[in-house]
């Protein structure tokens, strides 16, 4: 059975590689294929964070059980990850937000922003999990 914590490292790597995909076909002009991937990826992205949210209710926190220059390392993915986390909501929000009332300059404009922060918040979702679950994952108790 996959553990919740794979779950939402599962539904992290599915948004990226949406939206990798859905940037690929709009460089193509392939416009439908696009808004299917990028809605898409907003679903796994939504249901991560409910799915996160659930699992760290019950569950807390996770410690990390790396030392030495690894712990550095974490920690500063870790916190990147986070505040970067905390910005894409808002910003995949208005960037859907403009392509949906066909404001497509100011739509660009702001997904120029957003893509790049919202595929290092994906990726490093799943970097975070794969250190904290399986490099240095906490003693089985």
């Amino acid at each position: 059975m996959i553990s919740q914590a794979t779950l939402n490292a599962s539904l992290n790597g599915l948004s990226a590689l949406l939206l990798i995909s859905g940037y690929g076909f709009i460089r193509r002009k392939w416009i439908q294929a696009h808004k299917v991937c990028m809605g898409s990826a907003f679903l796994s992205s939504a249901a991560f964070l409910v799915s996160y949210l659930i699992y760290h209710a019950r569950v807390g926190s996770v410690h990390f059980q790396g030392q030495g220059n690894i712990r550095i390392f974490y920690f500063a993915l870790l916190l990147s990850h986070t505040l970067l986390a905390v910005l894409v909501l808002p910003l995949a929000l208005l960037t859907m937000q403009r392509a949906w009332r066909g404001e497509f300059e100011r739509h660009r404009a702001i997904a120029r922003w957003t893509l790049p922060i919202w595929l290092y918040v994906s990726s490093t979702g799943v970097l975070v999990y794969f250190l904290l679950y399986h490099l240095y994952a906490p003693p089985i108790r």
